[in-house]
């Protein structure tokens, strides 16, 4: 159980009463629900709204919150028109286990061209309930078709880890989205020797995880390999196999594995558009921000070294600035630094069977929350505290698909629990409240906002802006 919290029983002469309000659910592992009545929703397309110079060659995908009704999941039901009301011929199949409706055209896409595409309310879960709504969007061709091969770009545990905990997933994070039907027990095999481990994969985006049926032998070494059939969206499949080893320990951690940050681990802040400051704000450790120039450096009134490689400022006391249009390297180095960070948000992002699915509606003021996988459909507020009780290697994922707001005077404590393993990763803003006190590494989708004299021991990593005044922020 998640939440280190009891069910209470009450028995009536007549009735049996169950009060189940708090307990975990075992179907949030997969996302589910089985007591009807709940609508279930898109949680992400591909192409993404509103996307450009999208490849000719694409299908086009839509996951949902739960298990679907594939009889539902229809060319009638699902369609893509384009350019204007023509509609696009094309076949839908369903991927179960990742809960995704696949469209794939017949033929390639006009180019240069705007598409909607279409869920009808037609469209069921596997109890029968149907979306809310119509949900529609749109993307805009570009005029080439995709032919190039995808690319692993992070795995976890790394290659020649060792001691890596015996109930770890194992997970290959790629260069784009990938046909998660191509990933499977098949495409992406552990071995201990010449024998297999057995599991499952899913992949409903850029990240496969395996997920093994039991903890992984100990005191091994394990080779992981995802072979050439597995695929990305136009059909591509890797250039060759890739392969990395890791060697596993005896121990058993509480939690997911943690999400590799690269080089992005670097930074006390990292941001692509702006870092700005008021007040008297101190950073303890590095600031990176690409591609943006220096100038978008505000109010810390930075010296420039001599080496022009990074600047100084007295906010940030013993640490360095870099940005794009500093001396080589340094513009190199920040734009591994933030395709790392980009990585490490859609590794997060990517982590399947969550422990717990839109615990407390999103409110989760005063509760104590033990190691998992957390996912809200929806954002989430600490309006003044929670715990995170555990241990050193414990590790807390919180996946949030809108904003994170935590009062002001908030405070985040951690009981046994270290900062470098918490992950906040949030789709849309943070904010943290004035005097608030946080701890863990934020993977935010857009800006982050600490307001006058909040505190927070981790790290800010953000896919726009960081805004501080007057605040503290510690590397972990």
């Amino acid at each position: 159980m998640s939440i280190l919290k009891t069910c209470a029983f009450a028995i009536t002469t007549l009735v049996l009463v169950t009060a189940i309000a708090g307990c975990k659910n075992d179907d949030s592992k997969n996302g589910s629900s089985k007591s009807g009545g709940v609508k279930p929703t898109v949680l992400s397309t591909f192409p993404a709204s509103d996307a450009v110079n999208v490849a000719i060659n694409t299908n086009i995908i839509a996951r949902f919150s739960e298990a679907m009704d594939d009889a539902t999941l229809t060319p009638a039901n699902f369609t893509v028109q384009g350019p204007g009301t023509t509609s696009v011929v094309g076949t839908v199949s369903y991927d179960a286990l990742n809960h995704s409706a696949d469209f794939l055209p017949t033929s390639s896409l006009p180019a240069s061209t705007l598409f909607t595409a279409t869920l009808s309310t037609a469209v069921k879960d596997a109890n029968g309930d149907s979306l809310a709504s119509v949900y529609s969007w749109s993307f805009t061709t570009g005029t080439t078709s995709d032919s190039s091969a995808p690319v692993v770009t992070a795995v976890n545990p790394a290659d020649l880890s060792t001691s890596v905990s015996i109930n770890q997933n194992v997970t290959a994070t790629f260069s784009e989205q990938m046909d998660s039907a191509t990933l499977n027990s098949v495409s992406f095999t552990l071995m201990d020797g010449a024998a297999s481990i057995p599991g499952e994969v899913l992949c409903p985006g850029t990240t496969a995880t395996f997920n093994p049926t039991g903890n992984l032998p100990a005191g091994v070494t394990i080779t992981a390999r995802i072979t050439t059939a597995a695929k990305d969206l136009a059909n591509n499949p890797l250039f060759a196999d890739y392969v990395w080893s890791f060697q596993t320990g005896t121990t058993v951690s509480n939690g997911p594995a943690a999400v590799n940050l690269g080089t992005a681990a670097n930074y006390t802040i990292l941001a692509k558009s702006t870092v700005t400051t008021t007040g008297a704000t101190a950073v303890t450790g590095d600031v990176g921000l690409s591609p943006a120039a220096a100038s978008f450096f505000t109010g810390f009134g930075e010296t420039l070294d001599a080496s022009g490689e990074f600047s100084t400022s007295s906010s940030v006391p013993g640490g360095r600035m870099y940005a794009a249009t500093y001396a080589p390297p340094t513009p190199s180095i920040m734009t591994t630094a933030v395709l790392d960070m980009q990585t490490a948000y859609d590794d997060a992002n990517g982590r399947l069977l969550p422990d717990e699915l839109n615990l407390g509606a999103g409110n989760i003021q005063g509760m104590n929350l033990a190691p998992g996988l957390y996912k809200w459909d929806t954002g989430v507020s600490i309006p003044s505290s929670v715990t995170l009780t555990g241990g050193a290697n414990d590790v807390w994922i919180f996946q949030i698909a809108q904003d994170l707001t935590v009062g002001n005077g908030a405070i985040v404590t951690l009981a046994g629990a270290l900062p470098k393993n918490i992950f906040w990763q949030v789709a849309g803003q943070v904010t943290l409240g004035t005097t608030s006190d946080f701890k863990g590494v934020i993977l935010c989708k857009t800006q982050i906002v600490m307001e006058t004299n909040s505190v927070m021991l981790g790290r800010a990593l953000a896919q726009t802006a960081v805004t501080l005044d007057a605040t503290a922020i510690t590397e972990p």
